[in-house]
Formats: C-alpha cells, structure tokens, sequence
C-alpha cells in the first residue's frame, strides 16, 4: 500500500517537474528576456574637458563629471514596448560642483532632456506617437542598452548630438570588472551641428561601448569628444568614461541578472525534464512492483484456499 501511494506522488511530482521544465523552454525566455518597466537608472562618468574661454580665445582643461539618469515611463509603455525619458548634465568638477547646476553657473557644459521609445526585445527605437510625446525627436537604432543574446556584429547605434544613428562595430571580446563583455566602436566626423543657438559647427567623437551580450546591458561606454566652429577653431575637447565605482555597481547587476536567466532559462529545463523523468520512471516501477506484489498475495491467498478445501 505504502509503495502505491508513494508511487502516485512521484508521478505527481514528475509530472511538475516536466511541465516546469516545459515552461523554462517556451515560456520563460519570452518573460524574463524583456526591458522591465521598472527602470530608474543612474550613471555617474567622469574624465576631463577643455573648452573654449571665449575671453582668451584658448581652451582650458578641467575635471569634468556627468550624471544621467534614465527612468522609464510605465504610463506609455505596454507589454511590447517601453517608454523612456532621460536627463543628463555635464558638469565642469571645480569647487565641490553638484551633480548638475543651473544655466547661469559657469560650470554648465550641457544639460539636455531626452523621450524615446524601444522594443522592449530587440531594443531598437520605436517612433509612435501612442508612447511619445507628438514633437518627441524621432531616434534610430539602439539608444541605452543592447538587445538579449548580442551577437559579434554591427549595429546601429544613436548619437543624440550628431541627430542620427551610426554603426557601432564588433571590435574584440574583453572582461571588465569579472564580466565577459563584447566591445563596440563607433565614430562620427564632421557631423553639422550647433554649438549653440545660432552657431554652426561641427562634431566628432569616438565611443566604444562594453556590453553584456546575454542580457545586452551596458557595463562601460567612453566618448573621445571633439566640437568646432565652422572656421575651424575648436571649443570643446571632451573625454568621459563610467566611474570605476559605477562600473563596479553594473558588474554586480550583471552578474544578478545572469543568474537569473540561467536559473529560469537553463537550469529550470535541465532539472525539469531530468528530474521529471526519473520522477515519473521510478513512480511507474513503484506502482507495477505494488501491482504485483498485489497480485501475488492474492495467488497465494487462493492456492491456501484451495488446499484447505
């Protein structure tokens, strides 16, 4: 009886097992490889500046740092595609500056206000007014993260200055902070901008990003930043990469985000389907070995009787 019942609860427990397993497959991928709407994000850079004094006509050098912060807008965003919004201040890092200041504050070098839209799989912009604003900038390509399962490739990546997407290039895998990351180069010259309001000029800048590739997070971007006047005459020289302690706060995140996927995506099948298995075997050797022992007794019971008749 014993072994009956215990043979009914390994089939029990297998067949969890197996429809677990099942869901680690068809699923959970489409779940948990999904931007969350959740997002409030911020990143801290530094590096150095030079920029024009317009009174001497050179450009000085400072320590510089930079502050974005990006949160998504769950209120325009639904189970496809997410909404962001994205400050950002650079902030010359001169007598205990803040992480960003007023206009009026000599040491502003930019403050900007980004809203835009992504698939929430592929991480591409997406141009809808039903989750953007209708005088929102239309953006191209990829704009803070990568996609899920990042390939050795090229993909369009968006400059915000230059006004257009440009190829970020597959350049060599590397690790940085214990994280396996594939790095990216991408480069624009001569992009017609303005300086400020009124004033054209032109742009450069190289930028290498590295990224995560299962969870296409980014754990590192750097920028080699150069501006000028139409005559030629440069006004800002900018190179800024993350802090060492932001990048050591997104290596940890990977590292809690990967686990999280390999639990549900890799480990759940594997134990799903193996343990399902071998519950559902042993179940079924249980409940046939209790059959026969069941058939037996009753064989035995019979030959008695008809000894004693």
């Amino acid at each position: 009886m014993k072994r009956k019942w215990f043979g009914r609860v390994l089939l029990g427990v297998g067949a969890f097992l197996l429809v677990a397993g099942l869901l680690g497959i068809v699923w959970a991928p489409g779940v948990v490889k999904k931007t969350p709407l959740d997002v409030n994000q911020v990143t801290h850079l530094s590096g150095t500046v030079q920029k024009l004094n317009v009174e001497t006509g050179e450009l000085e050098e400072n320590p510089v740092k930079v502050q974005s912060i990006t949160k998504t807008d769950s209120e325009h965003s639904d189970d496809e595609i997410v909404s962001w919004v994205q400050t950002t201040c650079v902030v010359i890092d001169v007598n205990d500056a803040p992480d960003c200041v007023d206009g009026d504050d000599e040491r502003l070098v930019s403050a900007s206000t980004d809203v835009f839209a992504s698939d929430r799989v592929t991480a591409l912009a997406v141009n809808d007014t039903d989750y953007l604003p209708a005088d929102a900038t239309p953006h191209d390509g990829l704009m803070n993260k990568w996609p899920f399962d990042a390939e050795k490739t090229t993909y369009p990546f968006w400059d915000g200055t230059a006004g257009h997407a440009i190829d970020a290039v597959y350049d060599r895998t590397e690790t940085l902070a214990g994280i396996e990351c594939y790095v990216y180069k991408a480069s624009v010259t001569d992009a017609p901008i303005q300086i400020a309001e009124g004033i054209d000029g032109t742009y450069d800048n190289n930028i290498e990003i590295w990224v995560e590739p299962k969870t296409g997070a980014i754990q590192q971007q750097t920028q080699d930043q150069q501006r000028y006047l139409t005559d030629g005459t440069q006004v800002l020289d900018l190179k800024i990469g993350f802090t060492d302690d932001q990048i050591q706060q997104f290596a940890d995140d990977a590292e809690t985000n990967m686990r999280t996927l390999a639990i549900l995506t890799v480990w759940l099948p594997i134990v799903g389907f193996t343990g399902g298995a071998l519950c559902v075997l042993a179940g079924l050797a249980l409940l046939l070995t209790a059959r026969r022992a069941a058939a037996g007794g009753a064989s035995g019971k019979r030959e008695m009787a008809d000894a004693a008749s």
